[in-house]
């Protein structure tokens, strides 16, 4: 079994395009794992239901949840269908790691979610930099003042494996603190 092949393929079916493999998500981004699995069959000829749970238990990067025998993918979704999170309070900061090019644009409009659903924020820098470096080699680190977005009616969505999500931020909410 190619786990790297599935695991891909599990993100796209619930981030981006469940409609190719003739699923269909709820108004939470759920979708029933006997359902999810009779879709992948036809794909993974050699797939058993366990491999499904096997890439959530061994994935360095939490990016499911199961719940009541559904799965959903935790973040990361470019659906029409917007996917509904419960706010929280953030911290008094946190931080977004992003590339160079992008800048001139975040200082000017803020951070928009773009092609996501939500822009995707860290609890500590080192995050932050990981998450940048996937755009750029050396990528700029913003810190968010996110109480004081909050304070001001910005909503924040904290998800299970501690990802911070937020529908844009405004540009004075933002400092630089790597360029």
């Amino acid at each position: 079994m190619n786990y790297t092949k599935l695991g891909k393929t599990i993100s796209y079916i619930l981030r981006h395009h469940p409609e190719e493999y003739h699923l269909e998500l709820d108004e939470g981004g759920w979708i029933c794992i006997k359902d999810l699995f009779e879709a992948l069959k036809e794909r993974f000829q050699e797939l058993d239901i366990h491999d499904i749970y096997n890439i959530m238990n061994h994935s360095d990067k939490k990016r499911y949840e199961i719940k009541d025998g559904k799965i959903r993918a935790i973040y990361g979704h470019s659906l029409s269908q917007k996917i509904e999170y419960q706010s929280s309070i953030p911290p008094d900061y946190l931080f977004h790691g992003t590339a160079h090019r992008f800048l001139p644009s975040i200082i000017q409009k803020g951070l928009l979610s773009m092609d996501r659903q939500y822009v995707h924020l860290s609890q500590d820098i080192d995050t932050a930099i990981k998450v940048g470096k996937r755009h750029d080699k050396q990528p700029v680190i913003l810190k968010v003042h996110a109480k004081k977005a909050y304070n001001d009616h910005i909503l924040f969505y904290k998800t299970q494996d501690q990802v911070w999500l937020s529908e844009s931020i405004p540009s004075k909410y933002l400092d630089i603190i790597k360029e």
